[in-house]
């Protein structure tokens, strides 16, 4: 199936999104610390960016959000569904197809049969 440019940055977003809640619940700000973290800054989030993800991700059932009050402001919390550790795993399979054959193009390497 081809890959369109645009699909591959919404799915990568979303997809480090979902690893970030891998570990248990977080609130936005910390998804966006923890995948610059984690990519030791390949990847970073704008406030522009990472909440329309996340609402996105909610609405189909990929994360359950959830209200807190701590110190300060109300902020909501954000879990990783059974559902969403199914499509974790799903897309980093695809993901995984994806740049092995994009690195197949790029190094001019034999296709690999299947």
């Amino acid at each position: 199936m081809p890959v369109e440019m645009q699909s591959l940055i919404r799915d990568v977003n979303e997809l480090l999104v979902l690893s970030s809640l891998r570990e248990g619940p977080k609130h936005g700000y910390q998804i966006a610390l923890d995948v610059e973290s984690d990519s030791r800054g390949m990847f970073s989030f704008q406030h522009g960016t990472l909440y329309p993800i996340l609402h996105r991700l909610e609405k189909e059932g990929l994360l359950s959000g959830r209200w807190s009050r701590g110190p300060g402001r109300r902020r909501k919390e954000y879990t990783l569904t059974a559902r969403g550790r199914t499509a974790l795993e799903g897309r980093s399979r695809t993901l995984d197809d994806v740049v092995s054959r994009l690195l197949q193009v790029v190094r001019g390497a034999e296709p690999e049969a299947s």
